[in-house]
């Protein structure tokens, strides 16, 4: 084994005249091809930060610059207005240096300052263009004069080709709304909710917060804002997610699925290979910043933030909270199979695995008979459990010994693998199988993924592979724009022989996965064995129903000249008061990546406009006319509160550290207590599918993904997970 045998290379005795040190040739050569992997990703980096930094411009044009002005003082042309000669006469050693050398001199660093300060005016330019949203708020078709001059301008400013971070310095940053409007919108949003003796009471808690304890909450806020990238996202990362004591199974980690009717091989080893090469070509994309950014509208930016920690990171379990490891390189992945695992190497010194290769060694790993060391099998139940009882077991148990080296390899590796031995995915002729195959994915048999990693691909024993993520690191769209590359890659470009097998030649033999390890006592088995019970009891507590929904799609809802995003909503309030006979605080996710570093907004969806609506439909006094009439008021409602989440003036990120700040300055809020105290009872979102259009839906129909979705965070509540992609495949309709 390549481990095995390097530690033999490297030896060492005790003599009577000290530590005679012998090292091998292999473990020489691993360690000059190491120090060299890493200088050259060094230097990627620096590059890819570099020609991101100076975006729109390039190297090329400072030489550009630079020449311009040698030029133009060759011909006698002082296009500098005499900084030139200011500067030349400012430089030191006049002495010993020429002056023709300091004329060169000068002119280079005034051509610098003038290449420097057109990108700095650049980026100025463009945060003030990027921070109109006008354009948002207006009808589609209608575009207002001014709207179409902010298009053209952004269409100038971003012309040339960017890449993926090239907007970064150049995103607005996210606003802190006026303490009144959100008062205001938040009480509306209840008002449909609560008796109008329990509301008048919320409505004297505001407006007493809003006199007082607000305004000075509200000018911390502001000062924040004035210093951090974002005043939201680091306590939502940190407080929402790494503070959180319960199972991240369920509560906080989500899931993607694999086409839903398409199986491009039922070879396990087969699909493992491709998507394994699949996700680590996307790695070296982004590493390198080749991916463009996301434009909405094909102009406007969104934040790429998220996407740093996509690879080689890991959720590590504390006491009071977690961190987040994010390592900048990593050449392995973590395997399990039949309650064992391995480490698997992707790299043959610096080449890259091939996926026939890659089928080659994920086949040794299924053939392998060995059966789990004692406490391996539900080894992965401790990051399924409470996070306490992990953190002192990992402190007791994983610090030493074999337990820390191969505990280490799973933290370390670039993402986790589980190779389940059942069958996965949609089968049209049962209905169960697709909510089997979401609820499999949400929790498995809660001891064979390893909640902890950014994400664990699963590749089931026919084919289908879905995939387990952990919250904290980013939010469900960054994960989909990686799973829809990887899909498109996998299919249309990497492909299949005719048996099934990846393409491509087997090769050279490869040393085979390495076998981890474990040296787990009777005390750590009996913590693993009760963080398997805690997690079974919250899985088993999870009722799932995943449904194809095919009778129409959203280009009905678009001839009818509604949102479809709207229609949702309204038709979900419906289905909801019709189901439970009353209304509740409806939680639709939103995103704010149009700021930098900006993550997730809440839209209140249960609006005064929509319950109106409900009563409308289940009043059969009412005319279709005046329930139409009410449809499109809420639909209107609902757009509007959309795109106030998006443009930074959503309610609870803004009640959220408002409440931070009164914790930190240790007074007590009865509003704030009564805003946070409120449970959610139906959470609502939707996953985007197609952002890259690496293939045509129209001419590929069959090959949609089902998308994903993740599990309640309180007794009783709802979720609901819809796909714009299955609105797009029956857009005819």
């Amino acid at each position: 084994m390549a481990e095995a045998h390097q530690a033999v290379a490297f030896q060492f005795t005790v003599t009577p005249d000290g530590i005679d040190l012998q090292l091998g040739r292999d473990v020489m050569r691993h360690l000059y091809l190491s120090g060299l992997i890493a200088c050259r990703k060094r230097l990627i980096t620096l590059k890819s930060s570099v020609l991101s930094g100076v975006y729109p411009a390039s190297p090329s044009t400072w030489f550009a610059v630079v020449a311009v002005t040698l030029g133009s003082l060759y011909g006698k042309v002082d296009i500098s207005f005499g900084l030139i000669s200011k500067i030349s006469n400012l430089l030191p050693g006049q002495a010993v240096t020429s002056p023709v050398s300091r004329t060169v001199a000068s002119a280079v660093i005034f051509s610098s300052g003038v290449w420097v300060s057109g990108i700095l005016v650049y980026r100025q330019v463009l945060r003030m263009l990027l921070s109109y949203h006008g354009w948002m708020f207006e009808p589609h078709g209608k575009r207002s004069l001014k709207t179409k001059i902010w298009g053209g301008c952004m269409k100038v400013m971003a012309s040339r080709q960017p890449m993926l971070y090239s907007f970064q310095m150049s995103l607005p940053r996210l606003p802190v709304p006026r303490l009144e409007d959100t008062i205001d919108r938040y009480l509306q949003s209840v008002q449909p909710l609560l008796e109008e003796e329990k509301f008048n009471c919320m409505k004297e808690l505001a407006q007493e917060f809003k006199k007082n304890l607000g305004r000075k909450l509200q000018k911390y806020l502001h000062l924040k804002s004035w210093w951090a990238t974002n005043y939201v996202s680091d306590w939502w990362e940190e407080y929402i997610y790494l503070r959180g004591r319960g199972p991240i199974m369920v509560n906080s980690n989500y899931y993607v699925m694999d086409f839903l009717t398409v199986i491009p091989t039922t070879n396990q080893a087969a699909r493992a290979g491709n998507v394994i090469h699949a996700l680590l070509m996307y790695r070296r994309k982004l590493e390198r910043g080749l991916i463009p950014p996301v434009m909405a509208l094909g102009i406007v930016p969104m934040c790429s933030y998220q996407m740093e920690r996509m690879f080689n990171t890991t959720r590590i379990p504390g006491l009071e909270t977690d961190t987040l490891q994010h390592l900048v390189e990593s050449r392995h992945i973590c395997v399990y199979h039949k309650g064992r695992y391995y480490r698997l190497c992707l790299y043959d010194d610096r080449t890259l695995l091939s996926p026939r290769q890659l089928q080659v060694q994920i086949q040794r790993i299924l053939d392998d008979p060995s059966p789990p060391q004692p406490g391996e099998e539900k080894l992965a139940a401790l990051t399924a459990g409470e996070r306490v009882p992990w953190a002192r077991a990992r402190a007791q148990f994983f610090t030493h010994g074999v337990n820390r080296v191969s505990l280490s390899s799973i933290e370390r590796g670039v993402f986790f693998l589980c190779l389940d031995s059942e069958e996965g995915g949609y089968h049209e002729g049962d209905k169960n199988s697709l909510s089997m195959y979401a609820k499999s994915l949400l929790h498995g048999n809660c001891h064979n993924r390893w909640f902890d990693k950014s994400f664990s691909l699963v590749v089931y024993s026919n084919g289908r592979l879905g995939l387990n993520a952990e919250h904290s690191w980013a939010d469900a769209p960054i994960l989909g724009h990686m799973w829809e590359f990887m899909l498109g890659t996998d299919y249309f470009e990497l492909g299949y022989t005719e048996d099934g097998n990846c393409r491509g030649d087997p090769g050279l033999s490869l040393p085979p996965p390495y076998r981890l390890q474990w040296d787990i006592p009777l005390m750590c088995r009996e913590v693993i064995e009760s963080s398997y019970l805690t997690a079974k009891t919250l899985a088993d507590d999870v009722d799932f129903n995943c449904l194809r929904f095919t009778d129409f799609g959203k280009g009905l809802i678009k001839k009818c000249r509604s949102s479809p995003d709207a229609f949702l909503q309204i038709a979900l309030q419906l289905a909801h008061y019709k189901d439970k006979g009353h209304f509740c605080l409806t939680y639709e996710a939103s995103m704010t990546r149009l700021f930098r570093e900006g993550r997730t907004e809440t839209v209140r969806a249960c609006t005064i406009e929509s319950c109106e609506f409900v009563k409308a439909m289940e009043d059969p006094n009412q005319t279709r006319e005046n329930r139409l009439a009410l449809f499109r008021a809420a639909a209107e409602r609902h757009q509007l509160m959309y795109r106030l989440a998006m443009t930074g003036k959503g309610i609870d990120r803004h009640l959220f550290c408002l409440y931070l700040v009164s914790k930190y300055l240790g007074t007590e809020s009865p509003f704030l207590q009564q805003v946070l105290s409120q449970p959610w009872r139906l959470s609502t979102s939707q996953t985007p599918q197609q952002q890259l259009k690496l293939f045509d839906l129209e001419k590929n129909p069959d090959h949609i993904s089902a998308g994903g979705g993740f599990g309640p965070v309180s007794n009783g509540e709802i979720i609901v997970e819809t796909l714009n992609i299955i609105f797009l495949r029956f857009s005819c309709t």
